[in-house]
């Protein structure tokens, strides 16, 4: 087995003394772990930060043997985690996908996007030009994974206009109508996730909810529940962002 490739390094575990097994995201060919040897040194550590884009490159004598993996930076989002804010944002979405997706398969959309987001974080550290990004990621993530939300036209009436609310059972939309009554059952739907369009705090809050009701749901689940934390983390700094 070999394989080169841009990837970004989404998660760094300690391995023997001075080794680390390493799990990085190329576009082509999906999540892959590798042995970095030194891997946990003062002089590798600044590399393997997740959330870095790195040259990547995987050898192994057989596919059932955990590859050889050597790096070279390509960009680092190091200075980042310099902010509480920024460093909650960048753990959560490598800690997210580090988690959510299967090995060595190629999800080339989620790629971009995470690529994108991440670098949306780098440009505007205080948030607002990214949670609204992040919100969108983790939507697409779970279509990505077939739990993909229905937010087309109403589960109930079939309208495709006024459409509010999020039905925490089945993912479908809700129209304002057919909601009257069931409101606090539902999770609120924002415009910006229906229509592309700009959001504010409140809308990011209200994406955040849904998002994060399926992902636990349905992919953080068993051990990879402890992700999550990471997760709560991002949220409880973005609610004292806008406070």
């Amino acid at each position: 087995m070999h394989l080169v490739a841009d990837a970004i390094v989404l998660s760094v575990r300690a391995h023997g003394e001075h080794g680390a097994v390493v799990r990085a995201f190329t576009r082509e060919s999906g999540v892959w772990p590798g042995y970095v040897r030194g891997g946990h040194s003062r002089r590798l550590r600044p590399l393997l930060q997740p959330a870095n884009l790195v040259r990547a490159e995987w050898r192994a004598r057989t596919d059932e043997q955990l590859p050889a993996l050597t790096v070279e930076l390509i960009h680092s989002r190091a200075p980042m985690y310099a902010e509480a804010l920024p460093t909650a944002a960048l753990e959560w979405l490598a800690a997210l996908t580090a988690a959510a997706l299967p090995e060595a398969q190629a999800y080339p959309r989620l790629h971009d996007a995470l690529s994108g987001v991440l670098d949306a974080v780098e440009a505007a550290p205080s948030a607002k030009g990214w949670a609204g990004a992040l919100a969108r990621y983790e939507l697409l993530l779970l279509a990505e994974l077939g739990f993909g939300l229905d937010l087309s036209a109403c589960v109930a009436t079939g309208v495709i206009d006024d459409l509010a609310f999020v039905s925490p059972k089945s993912g479908a939309a809700v129209s304002r109508v057919a909601a009257s009554g069931y409101e606090a059952r539902l999770l609120r739907l924002p415009r910006f996730l229906v229509d592309g369009g700009e959001a504010g705090w409140d809308e990011v809050a209200d994406a955040l909810a849904i998002t994060g009701h399926f992902l636990e749901r349905d992919v953080l689940v068993d051990r990879r529940r402890e992700a999550m934390a990471a997760r709560d983390r991002l949220v409880d700094r973005l609610k004292r962002a806008v406070a």
